[in-house]
């Protein structure tokens, strides 16, 4: 890529970002009522989004080979202890992925 073509790629990344963040503030003020359905994805969407992830970062774990799972199996069992003890979704998930990391180098 040439120079101006990198700039006009980071520019393009910056505006569609900036937009994907204030847009919705744009669009739903503060002193109306945001629609219904917006209400619903608020309330489903991130459980379906982390059911995605987690299904995504499972799908190549083996059991019949290697580490039989035994390091993913740990580190889910630590994340959601860690949720339900802290309940700080940053915490438990930075709980989980060190855990992990550990155990697949030591397993």
């Amino acid at each position: 890529m040439t120079l101006t073509q990198q700039i006009i790629t980071i520019a393009m990344c910056v505006l569609g970002t900036m937009a994907t963040r204030f847009l919705p503030f744009l669009i739903f003020r503060e002193n109306k009522k945001a629609p219904e359905y917006i209400n619903y994805l608020g309330r489903f969407l991130p459980s379906a989004v982390f059911s995605i992830l987690v299904i995504y970062c499972l799908k190549d774990v083996s059991l019949l080979t290697g580490s039989h799972g035994i390091p993913e199996a740990i580190a889910i069992v630590i994340t959601a202890l860690v949720h339900f003890w802290r309940k700080n979704m940053l915490i438990s998930i930075g709980a989980g992925t060190i855990c992990y990391m550990i155990l697949i180098h030591l397993l």
